[in-house]
């Protein structure tokens, strides 16, 4: 999928996830049973997770390969530095250096 059209799906699938909020909102607003609502924010952390691989699999195939094949080091160890940082175990490591 090129550039344009991932941009146009990760915004598609934003606009859902914002909409679904609204829907959350309205229903804590109307005192509805908790655990419907509970379920409701499940969902929309597994939309933005699902919203997070489209971004990353971008910036993995424009950003970082351009990063990973230039001549500059600094520069690959950032976007590396960067992807790491995504992973919890390694914002512990990373943080304690």
């Amino acid at each position: 999928m090129d550039n344009e059209k991932r941009t146009t799906e990760i915004l598609r699938r934003l606009k859902s996830v914002e909409g679904h909020v609204r829907g959350i909102q309205r229903m804590v607003d109307e005192g509805q049973y908790c655990i419907d609502i509970i379920n409701q924010t499940a969902a929309v952390r597994a939309a933005l997770d699902k919203i997070d691989g489209l971004i990353l699999e971008r910036h993995l195939n424009t950003c970082v390969a351009t990063a990973i094949r230039s001549d500059d080091q600094a520069e690959r160890e950032r976007v590396i530095g960067e992807l790491l940082q995504l992973f919890p175990g390694h914002r512990r490591v990373m943080s304690n250096e």
